[in-house]
């Protein structure tokens, strides 16, 4: 069975999108780390994910010129709103960067997990890659949550709009 292309192009065009939000998130993060709210450990672990980050966007950017696949049109709009996501959520403090990161990995694992089971063997290194590549973002769920993410009370709110501004990038980076 072969995986359909249109859904395949939609896969690829949205997981850079994705992989590049996320470095965006980490660029956000570390600029107000850098500045305004210094915290080393944070840091280093921040700077620690972002690599793995870097490593998927690279991988999917080169799929997308490989396959003439044209990038989202919103690229430019979800890296400004990236970089101010991770800002304000290190900003707030170590609890609300780290669930940042808690809650955009809980939406990737269901996304790219969703993917591995619509890709079919005539995509196996694209699966594999993803099989991976979600592998690295639960880890990073984990992570995060060793480093004190926290759901309580005011975070509840943070969690429900991080994910669904997730949601919605997603949704619209699939498409345009």
């Amino acid at each position: 069975m072969k995986t359909n292309k249109k859904k395949l192009e939609e896969f690829i065009r949205v997981d850079h999108a994705g992989e590049r939000g996320a470095i965006k998130i980490y660029e956000g993060q570390l600029l107000a780390l850098n500045t305004l709210y210094k915290d080393e450990e944070l840091k280093k672990t921040v700077e620690e994910m972002k690599v793995h980050e870097k490593e998927h966007c690279d991988f999917f950017e080169n799929e997308i010129k490989k396959r003439h696949i044209k990038p989202t049109r919103f690229l430019p709009l979800w890296d400004l709103l990236g970089v101010g996501l991770g800002f304000g959520t290190a900003l707030l403090g170590k609890k609300a960067a780290m669930l940042c990161t808690a809650s955009v990995e809980e939406v990737i694992d269901e996304h790219y997990q969703n993917q591995i089971e619509q890709i079919h063997d005539d995509e196996k290194k694209l699966r594999e890659k993803i099989v991976k590549f979600r592998e690295d973002e639960l880890h990073h769920k984990d992570i995060a949550y060793e480093k004190g993410a926290s759901k309580d009370g005011f975070y509840s709110l943070l969690d429900k709009v991080i994910k669904t501004g997730s949601k919605i990038a997603i949704n619209i980076s699939e498409k345009y």
